[in-house]
């Protein structure tokens, strides 16, 4: 695990949900990514809350804690995922998750740039999902395949 340290004065209870949850999903999802992995990650969550506000609701929800936490959507809060565990007791004296607070909040402000070309899904490079059968990626960011072609 990573020993190193990050600020321990943020409190969680103090910051918003919507960006703990993000935090926590690209931090089970891509914390082994560099920054523009995680970023990439955060970006799809983004995606997905937009498609929903623009179509006015979406199966997988329109905010961004019922995006991340729709069942079997981010595979590190499925119940019995070993990394379930994982993200729900790291804090930001974490440097690695710290990290994944920033990007959560730039993404929810609209600050970053989406290196996926509007993704909604995306896959570890060596699964393949039967939803990406036949689809074509819109990007390849790190360990990553990314889809935005996707319903």
């Amino acid at each position: 695990m990573n020993a190193r340290r990050a600020d321990p004065a943020v409190r969680l209870d103090l910051v918003k949900p919507e960006i703990v949850i993000m935090a926590r999903t690209v931090y089970g999802e891509a914390r082994g990514e560099k920054v523009r992995g995680k970023e990439a990650v955060a970006c799809v969550i983004m995606n997905r809350v937009e498609r929903a506000r623009a179509r006015g609701g979406y199966w997988w929800g329109s905010t961004v804690e019922e995006v991340c936490l729709r069942p079997w959507q981010f595979s590190c809060w499925n119940e019995g995922d070993p990394n379930r565990a994982v993200i729900e007791n790291v804090d930001a004296s974490n440097r690695n998750f710290a990290s994944c607070l920033r990007i959560a909040r730039r993404a929810v402000a609209g600050a970053l740039e989406d290196p996926t070309m509007g993704a909604t899904h995306y896959h570890a490079k060596g699964s393949f999902p039967p939803w990406a059968r036949g689809r074509k990626t819109s990007a390849e960011i790190g360990n990553h395949l990314f889809y935005n072609d996707v319903e």
